[in-house]
């Protein structure tokens, strides 16, 4: 047989999109202006045990870098299933200075490193936010 979607499958969702981004987002930014936002890497999430973990590093332009990228560490897990569907928790720090050009660099080795198939995603802050 084939192997298409099944029954109870879902479609692919966007990177970027789904109940845990948008929790993520929010908190984003609370810290981080969207105007500000140069590229969100948004890495694969990983789902296990009813649960849903997804990291996102965040490069925002910087007044005092000399053209470097103030970078920030986003993560969230979210329960997908059980008595607790719903409930989340976000952590979103800042990281380092770092010029565009190692951020993604350094983006590629860390999928590398890791085991991933694929390197996180560069999208714009129109992902997350209008305008």
């Amino acid at each position: 047989m084939g192997a298409g979607a099944g029954a109870g499958d879902h479609p692919p969702v966007a990177p970027g999109r789904g109940p845990g981004w948008a929790k993520l987002a929010e908190a984003v930014a609370k810290q981080v202006p969207p105007d500000e936002i140069e590229t969100i890497y948004l890495f694969t999430p990983l789902k296990r045990e009813g649960r849903e973990w997804g990291t996102a590093v965040v490069a925002r332009r910087s007044a005092e870098g000399g053209g470097r990228l103030r970078v920030y560490t986003a993560r969230y897990m979210l329960v997908v299933r059980g008595k607790e569907r719903g409930q989340s928790r976000v952590e979103v720090s800042e990281t380092g200075l770092s010029p565009a050009e190692v951020i993604a660099q350094v983006m590629q080795a860390t999928a590398e490193r890791t085991g991933d198939r694929e390197p996180p995603v560069a999208v714009g802050a129109a992902v997350w936010y209008e305008g």
